[in-house]
């Protein structure tokens, strides 16, 4: 885990209605979040990572708790943008356009920021979610020994879980449904488990309103784009693409057939 105990003085938080957001259906913390990146970009990301809601994520006050210069935490931040983690834009709320910084511990490719620009608030795939139900379960019996589940037993009991993330529980709501009030003793753990995943499975989510208009940003530029023309986080001249000029202008043959055609329109409607 990388250790982000920069300064025992709390992180400031952005005026009212900006600063920090984050993405939503993020899997569990867990020490390999940003292991995947230097060790530098690691330490701002998992820093960022757990700071409150509307945190001033700004590199100038990044660069006030942090041990790095406002150099070193732009090229931080781009790489950590380029990883998934991190987008700019805006984002329209009664009518006003709010500067947004959204983060997500769990990296997500281009695809997923497009969607999630959209307001279809993609979820992880569904490997991510049996993998956190299969986890889940096989670390019941650390908590509690008498709900000590086998590697059969969990992959059986695996869909059950499924079934309860994708209604927008969390592990939370799971452990508390299954270790709360337990009989003494329990004589089959498997069944148990089962009865209790199947009696207090929660109801289909009422879905919410539509997310508000998003735009997200170059990273590099901040130019307004729509995320499918945003790769990593860039538009195409940032990542050094030559953009192909469009010549919107006629060759002469057919600018003489078009004004031909009109001047004999004109001829029949004056007779």
């Amino acid at each position: 885990m990388v250790d982000t105990d920069f300064s025992a003085v709390p992180h400031p938080l952005a005026n009212p209605g900006y600063g920090k957001r984050s993405a939503p259906h993020q899997l569990p913390r867990g020490p390999q979040d940003f292991a995947h990146l230097p060790a530098r970009e690691a330490a701002v990301a998992a820093y960022i990572d757990r700071l409150p809601e509307g945190s001033d994520i700004s590199v100038k006050t990044l660069a006030k708790k942090l041990p790095y210069g406002q150099c070193a935490l732009r090229t931080a931040l781009g790489r950590i943008q380029r990883a998934g983690h991190l987008r700019r834009g805006r984002e329209c709320l009664n009518g006003r356009w709010i500067t947004r910084t959204w983060f997500t511990r769990t990296p997500r490719d281009s695809a997923w920021w497009a969607a999630f620009q959209q307001g279809d608030v993609p979820r992880e795939s569904k490997r991510n979610i049996r993998s956190r139900a299969y986890v889940l379960l096989a670390a019941l019996g650390r908590s509690n020994s008498a709900l000590s589940l086998s590697h059969a037993e969990c992959h059986a009991l695996t869909p059950l879980v499924e079934e309860w993330f994708d209604r927008d529980a969390t592990e939370d709501h799971v452990l508390r449904a299954l270790t709360t009030g337990l009989p003494q003793p329990v004589h089959h753990p498997a069944g148990f488990v089962r009865r209790r995943l199947t009696d207090k499975l929660p109801p289909v989510p009422v879905r919410r309103t539509p997310a508000p208009p998003r735009i997200l940003e170059c990273g590099t530029c901040g130019a307004p784009g729509y995320a499918d023309t945003l790769r990593e986080g860039d538009c195409g001249p940032c990542r050094g693409e030559v953009v192909p000029r469009q010549h919107s202008h006629l060759p002469a043959a057919q600018v003489h057939t078009r004004a031909a055609a009109i001047r004999g329109r004109l001829e029949a409607a004056r007779r």
